[in-house]
């Protein structure tokens, strides 16, 4: 009987209930253990100045901010210079020239230029007013501005800076086309490529052509510029620089030390390279050599050499 009581009360201790603890959750989640805890004080509304505000997504501010629901774009535009000082090159990740256009460049060099057909352009007639500015050059995907020797670009560029930022983020056309009569044209350039295939040309014009397409034409445009093919005579091929290249002191530089020595060493036929001015271009370069001469008579035949160029203080023996 003793052993059965004690079987008894021994069931009745083991199974007796036992009061329950509150249960603890357990976060497999760190993060979210951490926003979930009761442990943090709740924040009130006199220390919630206090929080610290974070960027979304903790983007730095150097980064192109995405499009706001109004519309509007952030865009970079990135500037290079150019062998000209006078020149700077501007990148706006945009196209420039209108699709279909044969000729890979548009050259405005007076403000007239940029109301006239064929290809007006109101982004170049503001640069045009710009003080200082006196050329716009568009390339297919650059902007080439040219100023005056006396103008600073610090007080240039960030009117250009304004004016292109203004003209992508609205979306317009950066070059129009209109009609024009045969033989009217206000730009330079904007027709046919002088470079491209023509079925008149002769064996050895062709192969000046090719290669002054393939290996002298990209490195002029990364220099803000362009080249154009403008006859072989005598063993002589004459072309004419656009853009940054055009007003350029090295170009004559470019002209005799690259493009004559490349072509002289591929085509037998190629006996030198002369570049076409225009004829303000001719009035400045005679104007030019008086400066020059007279220069020179003022230094004396032991004069250090100033500038680049045949004939110029750069001849002087010394």
């Amino acid at each position: 009987m003793a052993s059965r009581k004690l079987s008894k009360a021994s069931l009745s201790f083991l199974t007796k209930t036992r009061p329950s603890k509150p249960s603890i959750p357990v976060h497999h989640n760190a993060a979210r253990c951490v926003h979930q805890s009761t442990r943090l004080p709740a924040m009130a509304a006199s220390n919630a100045h206090t929080r610290p505000t974070l960027h979304p997504l903790h983007q730095p501010s150097t980064m192109v901010k995405p499009p706001a629901v109004s519309g509007s774009r952030s865009i970079f535009i990135q500037t290079e210079n150019t062998p000209n000082p006078d020149a700077l090159k501007f990148l706006p990740n945009h196209p420039i020239l209108p699709p279909g256009l044969s000729s890979p460049f548009i050259e405005y060099m007076n403000p007239r230029s940029t109301l006239a057909p064929p290809h007006p352009s109101p982004l170049a007639a503001q640069l045009m007013n710009i003080d200082g500015v006196t050329s716009v050059f568009y390339g297919a995907d650059f902007i080439t501005v040219t100023k005056a020797g006396d103008a600073n670009w610090a007080h240039v560029k960030p009117e250009i800076f304004s004016l292109i930022t203004e003209a992508v983020t609205s979306g317009a056309q950066i070059v129009n086309v209109t009609e024009s009569r045969p033989g009217e044209s206000g730009q330079d350039g904007g027709e046919e490529d002088s470079l491209s295939y023509n079925e008149n040309d002769s064996e050895v014009v062709g192969m000046i052509k090719e290669l002054l397409e393939t290996r002298i034409r990209p490195a002029i445009q990364e220099d803000g510029g362009d080249i154009e093919f403008r006859g072989f005579e005598d063993g002589m091929v004459m072309l004419k620089l656009r853009g940054a290249c055009r007003t350029c002191d090295s170009s004559t530089v470019t002209l005799k030390n690259g493009i004559e020595g490349m072509l002289m060493h591929y085509i037998e036929e190629v006996k030198g390279v002369t570049q076409v001015l225009d004829q303000e271009e001719e009035i400045a370069v005679a104007e030019f050599a008086k400066f020059e001469e007279k220069l020179r008579k003022t230094k004396g035949a032991d004069a250090a050499p100033s500038t680049v160029g045949k004939g110029t203080l750069d001849t002087v023996p010394g």
